[in-house]
């Protein structure tokens, strides 16, 4: 008989969580604006807003921190972190941030100007603010197919050349630097083959441009290339990385996702000058070169994390869970992003509301009722997130409208998961029931979707 699959790790501590009633969270909802990111912790029985530094550390971990150095300057922690870096990526420059957009904050601030053009492949979202928040261009070059959430192919994330090559054709002097997003979130999770990094790299040297990773789950993303990709089935998730890493000149990571950790960031780059131009902003935003927003113990702890993630073991037993919430809601007949990526189920909602209209919001409309019916927040990955033209402050309607399922990593049973499913196919069973959507009572500038205010229409 084969053995069922079971978790590389097990459990040494949990932490409790409460129940509520379908009346506390209707009130509740209502007190947030029907925004889930104003609800209170406390009001969510399973948390799937995000996987951003909620994961649960390791004993390994754990005993990093106790061995933190909290020098100010020259901190063992941080030539600990350096050194773990520099061996998965190849990167010799290397300047800690407090978390991703921290990094992005200080590598834009040196590197992108007004009116610069920035391709990549569906920038999220601090990535796109941090760009337009400059008075640039964020250039969305993400193949067409994946728009289409029912397609099967293995990488959807990728790059389309044909659209790089036109901005690069049309704006190449404005054009500080190509991103890649491995994984690609706002595509829905999706990974990026190395063959396509390496189109991208060559499209790039006949521009003379400079590529930059956005690497929050680069190591998911090496997962998905030693899985789907031919030739690499054999090489580990390490070589893999390396390889990926050899096809880019620089990366801004948030380590709160495939690093392990509950806070952290870093820039990382082979080329001195980025490092040079970088280092003059990360000291007024952030802190010393060898701390950068960093304690000593959260560097030491990312050091072991980030070893930790690249190992094929762990990825698995993260990336099973993903695959029994997909293998559910085939059974229960509900749309998705097909295939799954490495961190969320991205549920979507055009399909499982076709009744609600694009000015009403339907994913949020969908991730409130879920919210209602179990307790469970999710995270709308659409029409809000998308934010407006900068310049004709229209909405942006043009891109898929996702309610994000995200999985913290080692933090829920597989019984949790169930509960999760259940509750869509309780909200899906009634989607006929749900009539009208949500309206914008108001909204910031830029990145609304945090602070957004609702109210649901009758």
């Amino acid at each position: 008989m084969e053995l069922p699959f079971a978790e590389s790790w097990k459990i040494k501590m949990v932490e409790p969580i409460t129940k509520s009633t379908r009346e506390q969270r209707e009130e509740w909802i209502k007190e947030a604006g029907y925004n889930v990111f104003g609800l209170k912790a406390d009001q969510v029985y399973i948390d799937c807003l995000t996987d951003s530094g909620t994961g649960a550390m390791s004993d390994r971990q754990w005993s990093a921190m106790m061995m933190g150095d909290e020098s100010y300057a020259g901190a063992r922690s941080f030539f600990e972190l350096k050194d773990a870096i520099e061996k998965i990526t190849g990167f010799k420059y290397v300047i800690p941030t407090h978390q991703g957009r921290a990094a992005e904050n200080v590598l834009f601030s040196a590197l992108v100007h007004e009116g610069d053009y920035v391709p990549g492949n569906s920038h999220f979202d601090t990535t796109k603010g941090h760009i337009e928040f400059r008075k640039a261009h964020a250039v969305d070059c993400t193949i067409d197919e994946a728009k289409d959430t029912q397609k099967e192919l293995p990488f959807k994330g990728n790059v389309d050349p044909e659209k790089l090559e036109k901005v690069l054709e049309q704006h190449a002097d404005k054009v500080p630097f190509i991103i890649v997003t491995v994984t690609n979130n706002t595509a829905g999770g999706q990974p990026v083959s190395m063959a396509n990094l390496r189109e991208v790299r060559k499209i790039a040297d006949k521009y003379g441009k400079r590529i930059v990773l956005d690497s929050a789950r680069f190591a998911e993303n090496a997962y998905f290339i030693k899985k789907r990709e031919p030739g690499y089935q054999d090489k580990t998730i390490k070589e893999i990385c390396k390889e990926m890493f050899s096809l880019a000149d620089g990366m801004t990571m948030s380590a709160k996702k495939d690093g392990l950790v509950n806070m952290g960031g870093f820039i990382a780059t082979r080329w001195e000058d980025w490092y040079e131009a970088a280092k003059a902003f990360v000291i007024p935003f952030e802190g010393y070169l060898t701390y950068g927003g960093m304690n000593g113990r959260d560097m030491a702890a990312l050091a072991v994390g980030l070893d930790e993630n690249t190992e094929f073991d762990t990825l698995v037993t993260r990336i099973h869970q993903l695959e029994l919430l997909a293998s559910l809601l085939d059974e229960y007949g509900i749309p998705y992003q097909r295939p799954i990526g490495g961190h969320a189920v991205f549920i979507d909602a055009l399909r499982v509301l076709p009744q609600i209209p694009k000015n009403e919001f339907p994913a949020q409309t969908l991730t409130i009722e879920l919210y209602k019916e179990a307790g469970i927040r999710g995270c709308e990955i659409g029409y809000i997130l998308a934010d407006r033209d900068p310049v004709t402050r229209e909405n942006r309607f043009s891109g898929n409208d996702f309610v994000r399922l995200c999985i913290p990593r080692r933090v829920y049973t597989d019984n949790h998961i169930r509960v999760i499913a259940a509750a869509l196919k309780n909200v899906y069973d009634r989607r006929d029931e749900i009539k009208r959507g949500v309206e914008i009572e108001w909204e910031a500038e830029l990145m609304r979707h945090f602070t957004v205010k609702l109210k649901p229409l009758q």
